[in-house]
């Protein structure tokens, strides 16, 4: 598996959004300056001895692909080596899990980003907010902060999928798999 190069964190940009669930994606990134060329934050660093690139689109969630395509499409970065962190509403808080392709199950900032990129086989890191129970739902739900208990457990599943983004940067994805998915 060649090593990851760019880390995408998906959210919503500005301040009415900097709590949502939907931002899951963003809680888990770092420092960063802004490059208006990408419409994202971006910080470079090193992971695993690894150079890599780490990205915040700010664009919003339904229109993020394009900062995303563009920034892999200038660096030269293949699908294979990109990994994409995002709210999963399918998992519940404090859970996180790796998978590589799929379909975008819903999720509108997946929905963008695959056709942008031209394919579906990127890495994911899904960061588990929960259900609200029922599908007309969602939108009010991935939109509003997390009760107290939920964002505890949420950054409890951001800080294990920090501990094993060295073993997923370097492709020893079934190290942080059995890391990740293994319940404790």
């Amino acid at each position: 598996m060649t090593a990851i190069q760019l880390v995408a964190g998906l959210g919503n940009p500005g301040a009415k959004y900097e709590q949502t669930r939907h931002n899951a994606g963003f809680w888990c990134a770092g420092q960063f300056h802004h490059d208006n060329r990408y419409k994202s934050d971006i910080a470079r660093c090193t992971i695993a001895g690894h150079d890599c690139r780490l990205q915040k689109p700010l664009e919003f969630m339904n229109c993020s692909g394009q900062p995303v395509a563009s920034l892999a499409a200038f660096y030269r970065i293949a699908r294979s080596c990109i990994l994409v962190v995002h709210d999963d509403l399918d998992l519940p808080p404090g859970t996180v899990r790796l998978k590589r392709g799929g379909g975008h199950g819903g999720h509108n900032g997946l929905r963008d980003l695959i056709p942008k990129l031209g394919g579906n086989d990127f890495l994911r890191l899904r960061i588990g907010i929960g259900h609200p129970g029922h599908r007309d739902d969602v939108v009010g739900y991935v939109l509003k902060p997390a009760p107290r208990d939920e964002r505890v457990a949420i950054d409890a599943a951001i800080d294990a999928a920090l501990g094993a983004l060295p073993d997923i940067v370097a492709g020893r994805l079934d190290k942080a798999m059995m890391e990740l998915h293994t319940e404790t």
